[in-house]
C-alpha cells in the first residue's frame, strides 16, 4: 500500500481513481497532477516506483489537502457562527446554503424523511 499525504491508497486501483481518496482531491485534479508529472492514469498503485510515488507526494504538497482543508472549512463556518450570517443558519438547520429550492430537492442535505409514529394517513 502506497502512503500519500497520511492515506493509504488501496492497491488494486488505478492511479487516477487512488488518488481521489485523499480529501481535497477529485478526478479532475488527480488528471491534471498525473498529466503534469506524465504518469499514466491506468497504472495500478501497486506497480508504482518508489520514485513516481515521491514525484506525485511532492506534487500533491502544492494542493490543500486532507486535514489543512479540513480545519479551513470549518474556521470558514465558525466565521459564519461568530457573525451569525444568514449562511450560518442555513448550515445549523442542514439545508441548502447557496438559495437552492428545498420544496423538492435538497434529499441529500435535509437527509431521509423519516415517518411520524402514529400519523395517519
Amino acid at each position: 500500500m502506497a502512503r500519500i499525504a497520511g492515506i493509504n491508497l488501496p492497491n488494486g486501483k488505478h492511479v487516477e481513481i487512488a488518488l481521489t481518496y485523499i480529501y481535497g482531491i477529485g478526478r479532475t485534479t488527480s488528471q491534471e497532477i498525473l498529466d503534469w508529472l506524465k504518469i499514466a492514469r491506468t497504472i495500478k498503485i501497486e506497480t508504482l516506483s518508489e520514485d513516481h510515488l515521491d514525484r506525485i507526494r511532492e506534487a500533491i504538497k502544492e494542493y490543500i489537502v486532507e486535514w489543512d482543508l479540513r480545519r479551513l472549512i470549518n474556521g470558514n463556518i465558525k466565521r459564519l457562527r461568530e457573525i451569525r450570517c444568514y449562511r450560518w443558519v442555513r448550515h445549523q438547520k442542514r439545508l441548502p446554503v447557496r438559495g437552492q429550492s428545498t420544496k423538492t430537492n435538497a434529499r441529500t442535505r435535509k437527509w431521509k424523511s423519516v415517518a411520524i409514529a402514529g400519523k395517519k394517513k
